[in-house]
């Protein structure tokens, strides 16, 4: 099985960054959000810049559905 990394289209907050990495890593996406902010705040706030990074790097997810425009059909 190949897996591959994606922002989430369905477990978004800001752009889907932590919840594609949750979804990679089997796991909670809040745990990935608690996770990022603690290492934002310790990191002086480097994580912010990496988060705006893999906005740009990580690529949306092209397998999953859009559920509000498959209603608005």
């Amino acid at each position: 099985m190949n897996k591959k990394l994606y922002r989430s289209k369905n477990d978004v907050k800001v752009s889907g960054v932590c919840g594609g990495i949750a979804e990679y890593f089997n796991t909670d996406a809040t745990i990935i959000r608690l996770l990022w902010v603690l290492g934002t705040l310790m990191s002086f706030f480097i994580g912010v810049v990496a988060y705006v990074a893999c906005v740009f790097i990580i690529p949306v997810d092209p397998g999953c559905i859009d559920v509000e425009f498959e209603e608005k059909k």
